[in-house]
Order: C-alpha cells, then structure tokens, then sequence
C-alpha cells in the first residue's frame, strides 16, 4: 500500500505538527462518536477534515486524499461485504442456520454444550456480521440455558466468544478486509493465519472463561426475553430444510477455496504453472465468494423451498443493512488515505526506528487505544490499520498478515459503555452494568489479548 502510495506529502508539516493533527484528528472522532452519538460515517469524514486541516494541508487536497481512499476501499472491499452479507442471509433465511445449530445441539450433553455452543457461533460467525448473529442465536442460548438448567452465561460466553472472534480476526468482516486493504495484506494467508489463530482463542475465551464468569455473575435466562425467544426459536422457518452437509459445505466454500489459493502459491510458487492460475482465479475472494452465493441459491434457497420471488427478496433485503457498513469501511478508508497522503506514514517509520518496539504489537496498542476511546471495533480497525501501513511496506507476506490479525485483536479490546455491543449483551442477557462488565467486557479483553499472544508466537514461529 505503501508503495502505490509514495508520493510526495500535501503538506510541508514537521512531525511534531503532524502528531499534534492525527491526536486531534482521533480526539474529534472519539468526542464525535461517543459524546455526540454521531454516526461513525459522518465522524469519520470530519475526522478526516479535522486531521488534513491541522496538518496545514489545502483543503482541496486533504478533501481529494479523502475521496479517494473512499472510492478505493468501497472498490476493493465493498462488493466482499455485499456477498457476505447475501449468504449470511440465504443462510438465516432457508433455516439453514437453524439445522447447524438443531444438528450440532442435538449431539450435545450438559457437559459438552459449552463447547457445542461455541462450535455453533463459530461456523455460524464465518458468513454473518456480529449484530446479526446475536440476533440469531440469543433466542437459542436463552432456550437452551432455561431448558436445560444450564447457567446462562456457561452456554452464552462460548456463543458471544465465537462471533466476536469470527468479527475481529476472520475475513470477510468488515474490520479485517479494510485492514488487509490497507496493508496490502494477502487475504488467503490472512484468512488462513485468522482461523489459526481464531480457533485456540475461542477455545480460552469461550468454554474455558465461561467456567469463571459463570461463578461470577450467576442468574437466570430474563423472564421477559423468554418469550421472545420461543417465538425466534429454530423451526419457525420455512416448511423444510436444506440439509446439514449441504449448509457446512456452502458457508466453508469460500473459506476453503481461498486456503486452496494460499496452499498452492506457497508449494508451487510459480505464477506461470497452470494449477496455479487456475487457483488463483477460484481462490479469489470476489469468485470464491461470489460462487458460494451462487451456490447457496440452490443449496438454501431452493432446497429450502423458497420460490424465484422469495429468493430475489432475500438478497434484496441482505442488501438493505449494510449499507450503514459500506459507508463507515468507506470513510475509513479516507481517514486511511487521509493520514498517508499529510505524510504521517514517512513520520511513523522515522520515529519507530529508534523504537525498540514489534510493528504488530504497536498496531496492536493503537488499536487498542482507538477501541476505549471510540467504542468501535470496526473503526479502531481501520484507523490502525492506516497507521502501520507503511510498517507492512518491507514485512513478508506472512508477517503483513499478522499485522492484520494484530490489528484486529486490538480492535476487540474491552467492550464498554461507549460500544453498541456492550448494550445489546447486557440487555438480552438481563444483566447490570457491572456484571456485564464482569463478564463480555472482560471477555473480550480475553479475546484480545490470547489472540495477541498467538499472533506474536507465530511471528516467531513463521
């Protein structure tokens, strides 16, 4: 990224002035998103404006640098989105989500429904956004937990553990595509390296942490989300079902022809050879995810019974909410531009090399200082990512992909007050403010920091 970006700054600022520009230019988005409530899209682009402004940068200037990140992150990344938005809801709405998890419940007993749940919330976590797969699966984890006298956060943790994992480390979600956009990361490797990495963290931070944050705040699925959840629950869907093996091979297709792509360049390593240029055409993230659409339309849609009409509604409709994604990814890619073009890259390498300090532990940090500060993972995200870009310009393939996942874990670090997740936890779960503090705030600090530790081992280890 750095390269196709190495011009000459639009502004003749020294470092200090430039670091005084990017505080204040984080400083607005932070007033702006949490003491205003304005939305990130509009928080991101005055951010942008702020920050080229206090740079000394002409407004033409700082008003084209952003624009033009815009218009290349949406490119780059805005169609991925849309696919993955399209399946999530094929899957959501054929009840395919519902055979997963009846499938998957249905082999579990009391000791292993723990992990039964984070098994669920993981697959289920690939293809749909974070919001979304609460939405979904609340309705279970609160049946479940009544049904069987579990305690609710034993079963919800693991649940709550493996969408957020999924959301901070796994492409296609937002955070991590717009930081492989602006890294220049491989998105086959990154993938590769996230589930990796993924699968031990949900593993400490779903069965294991929930063993202690289901002593710690002890209580009872709420009464008044009882009801509800029965309404929502598996089996109000259509008349019947895609198969379980149809809906696992559909969700992982993506995935697995995108590790295919990763393998093969890392064994054959010859652009020329014809595996490999077949490879790398199945294994790109637009194809990849685009035939598992394509395929899910028969899979889900048609195998659940949904008609031509019903099916063009379903996409239609999957369309409809991201819409609000699209724009923040977008404005995060101006505020990305932004940074790079004032000359605040040139200024992070100069300083860094007299730091004694890994370039993914410091994405880590500044992502993590943007996430308390702004209560958004999906914006820490991006504006890290923006800010160690030039970092990843002589990093291998492997390393620039760490950065991404480093970046990610620092964008999941303590949900609170200022996170529209930490509200929606605690009202479905029932809980206080301090018990939820206790437990999904700490639970993703969990989270962060285990995925950080896997992260640096494999910088070590690869």
């Amino acid at each position: 990224m750095l390269a196709a970006n190495a011009t000459e700054p639009i502004t003749s600022a020294g470092h200090a002035q430039l670091g005084i520009a990017v505080l204040v230019g984080i400083a607005v988005l932070t007033v702006l998103i949490s003491k205003f409530k304005l939305h990130a899209f509009l928080a991101l682009t005055i951010g942008s404006l702020v920050l080229g402004t206090v740079a000394g940068a002409a407004p033409e200037k700082v008003i084209s640098a952003f624009t033009t990140g815009l218009g290349n992150t949406v490119a780059g990344v805005g169609v991925l989105i849309a696919l993955g938005s399209i399946l999530g809801k094929l899957l959501a709405d054929s009840g395919g989500a519902d055979q997963i998890v009846d499938t998957i419940l249905a082999k579990a007993d009391r000791r292993t429904m723990p992990w039964a749940m984070a098994l669920i919330a993981g697959i289920i976590g690939l293809p749909l956004f974070f919001e979304v797969g609460i939405v979904l699966l609340i309705p279970v984890v609160l049946l479940v937990a009544r049904r069987g006298n579990h305690s609710l956060l034993r079963i919800g943790i693991p649940a709550l553990a493996g969408l957020s994992v999924m959301h901070g480390l796994v492409p296609p979600h937002p955070g991590p595509l717009a930081a492989i956009d602006a890294v220049d990361a491989d998105l086959g490797v990154t993938l590769a390296l996230g589930v990796l990495v993924a699968v031990p963290t949900l593993v400490i931070a779903g069965p294991f942490f929930s063993r202690y944050a289901a002593r710690w705040v002890d209580i009872a699925p709420p009464e008044t989300m009882i009801g509800a959840a029965a309404a929502d629950a598996p089996g109000e869907g259509p008349a019947r079902r895609p198969s379980f093996g149809a809906t696992i091979a559909t969700v992982l297709l993506p995935v697995v022809l995108m590790l295919i792509k990763a393998l093969v360049e890392i064994v054959v390593d010859d652009p020329e050879d014809s595996v490999q240029r077949v490879t790398d055409v199945i294994g790109e993230p637009l194809i990849a995810l685009l035939a598992a659409v394509l395929v899910g339309l028969f899979t889900l849609g048609r195998a659940a019974g949904l008609d031509r009409a019903r099916i063009s509604r379903t996409v239609e409709t999957s369309l409809t909410p991201i819409a609000g994604v699209l724009l923040i990814v977008g404005a995060g890619g101006g505020f990305k531009q932004t940074l790079i073009d004032i000359g605040v890259g040139r200024m992070i390498l100069d300083i860094s090399e007299d730091w004694n300090v890994s370039a993914l532990l410091l994405g880590w940090l500044i992502a993590v200082a943007i996430r308390l500060a702004t209560g958004s993972a999906t914006v820490a995200t991006i504006s890290a990512a923006g800010l160690v870009a030039p970092l990843a310009a002589d990093m291998s393939t492997t390393h620039t992909a760490l950065l991404v996942l480093a970046i990610g874990a620092g964008s999941l670090f303590f949900s609170h007050l200022n996170d529209a997740g930490f509200w929606l936890v605690k009202e479905y779960f029932g809980m206080s403010v301090g018990q939820t503090l206790k437990t999904w705030s700490l639970m993703e600090t969990v989270i962060s920091v285990v995925s950080l530790v896997f992260v640096l081992l494999l910088s070590l280890i690869i």
